[in-house]
């Protein structure tokens, strides 16, 4: 019989790490103007990372010929201190750390390549943190290109890109986006996108890498098409040209022609005029769209798998929102389930998920949309300014900033808590079915709209909290909502969050 006693090594390993007479390795990490030194032994890197391991033989020691100096930079000592503990005894406590940290923690394993830490804090982002990774997309999106490692964390966000594509081509941080990434999402046969678009961005974030060319494209000269030409040398042969149509052919294509092979645009010409007839260019096939539906009822499931917070894992006795508390969600669990009573602290059986917090990521209303974008059972809570009242409204079907118009349910409902009490609370559910949820064409100033007018958070000024937009409409007779949630019908906010409804685990 085999008798482990790991607990034992574990602290020994970290009385060693501890030890400052025995240690052979200074670790100076330099971080953004910030020193840390650590102490280590050359045997334990040598053996537990290949690049500690290459380090220590290209290093020379100090003049007594003992202690070889290394130095880190562009990795915080926080995280530094973490992966030397990992090293010494192989721990790693996810439960105690942000979501962040533990993306930096990835991040600094793959460059020591300690490659199984960073895989399974890979895995463990996926599993637990995928809304998270949702949030921080570009962030991480970067990340994947540059260290070129992360196979699982490309496929995650590649599917979510082909489905809602809008996510990144729509983005302000689109012309920042990676040529090899951009490259990887145009080779990809089930792309969500009309083809004219893709050409539409792929030519924005081309001119963009080359800020010196003209604004006018009558001004450019055949040297700026060279330029553009070769910027996107990788990307235009994954254009499918002929699936566009003759119009877009025309008013999209023609204009840079010059960035096409000569062979290329010729064939393009006479397709539009002789569509059956042969041409030499090679023909990419058509991307296969696939058609997206949003839910036409409430589906409180369990998760299939474990879940940690819809946002970063939250801390111990940290609140799941600030602006309501655990007594305003028994009772909107209550009206979700349509209870005659309210539910006790104890016997909820929902957890709310925090998705979007204004005070921390923004007010402006593309933000609502591109964070809630593809989640649905959602309630949208918002405290409004000068006062304690608290409105918002449930959403059970998904929000889609890739549609527009009324969305049809007879699960939503919108409420209110004047001066932020549950026992001066108003519910009015929806009355009108297929009016309960507007998707707004302007999504820059619209956000989350409840009917007509009777729940409204939108601005002007791309910011919830700048001008007086919100609106709660008052009518004698409610068309869309059985009551109206106030008197004064305009409003500005100090802050609102989306929280994710979610069924707790038996």
């Amino acid at each position: 019989m085999k008798y482990k006693f790991f607990d034992k090594l574990i602290q020994n390993f970290s009385e060693l790490l501890d030890d400052k007479e025995e240690y052979n390795v200074i670790i100076e990490v330099d971080h953004e103007q910030t020193k840390k030194t650590f102490t280590a032994h050359s045997a334990i890197l040598r053996y537990r990372s290949p690049y500690f391991n290459k380090e220590l033989k290209n290093t020379v020691p100090n003049i007594d010929n003992i202690i070889k100096t290394i130095t880190i930079q562009n990795i915080p000592a926080q995280i530094f201190e973490i992966i030397l503990k990992y090293i010494y005894y192989g721990i790693i406590d996810t439960e105690s750390i942000d979501t962040k940290i533990i993306y930096k923690l990835m991040i600094a394993a793959n460059e020591f390549e300690l490659w199984e830490l960073s895989m399974k804090l890979e895995s463990h982002l996926i599993q637990f943190e995928a809304s998270w990774l949702k949030t921080h997309f570009f962030l991480v999106y970067h990340s994947i290109f540059i260290n070129n490692k992360f196979e699982n964390l490309k496929k995650f966000y590649d599917n979510i890109i082909v489905k809602y594509p809008s996510i990144i081509f729509e983005s302000t941080e689109f012309i920042s986006l990676h040529e090899s990434a951009l490259v990887s999402i145009l080779k990809r046969d089930d792309l969500q996108m009309i083809e004219s678009e893709i050409w539409d961005h792929v030519i924005k974030w081309g001119t963009a890498q080359n800020p010196t060319l003209p604004e006018k494209l009558e001004e450019w000269t055949l040297e700026n098409f060279t330029t553009l030409k070769t910027t996107l040398q990788q990307c235009l042969p994954l254009i499918r040209y002929f699936h566009i149509s003759n119009s877009d052919v025309m008013d999209k294509i023609k204009p840079y022609k010059k960035i096409l092979d000569k062979q290329l645009w010729d064939d393009l010409k006479q397709h539009l005029i002789l569509p059956d007839r042969p041409v030499l260019s090679i023909i990419l096939p058509p991307r296969v769209y696939i058609k997206q539906e949003l839910p036409s009822r409430i589906n409180l499931a369990p998760e299939p798998l474990p879940r940690a917070n819809v946002r970063e894992k939250q801390r111990v006795n940290e609140p799941f929102s600030t602006i309501i508390n655990e007594e305003h969600a028994a009772i909107i669990s209550s009206w979700i389930d349509y209870k005659p009573t309210s539910y006790s602290l104890m016997n909820n059986p929902y957890e709310f998920e925090l998705i979007l917090r204004g005070s921390e990521d923004g007010f402006a209303p593309r933000t609502f949309w591109d964070i809630c974008h593809g989640h649905s059972n959602t309630i949208v809570i918002s405290k409004v300014n000068g006062t304690e009242e608290i409105m918002g409204g449930f959403n059970p079907l998904a929000w889609d900033n890739t549609k527009e118009g009324w969305m049809k349910t007879n699960k939503s409902f919108i409420f209110s808590f004047r001066g932020g009490s549950i026992q001066n609370s108003i519910l009015s559910r929806v009355k009108d079915e297929n009016h309960a949820l507007l998707f707004h064409c302007n999504k820059d100033e619209v956000g989350p709209r409840f009917g007509k007018g009777e729940f409204v958070l939108r601005s002007r000024e791309f910011d919830f909290t700048k001008d007086r937009l919100g609106l709660c409409k008052k009518s004698k007779i409610p068309k869309f909502y059985e009551k109206s949630l106030r008197e004064n019908s305009k409003f500005s906010i100090v802050d609102y969050e989306v929280l994710k409804v979610v069924k707790k685990s038996s």
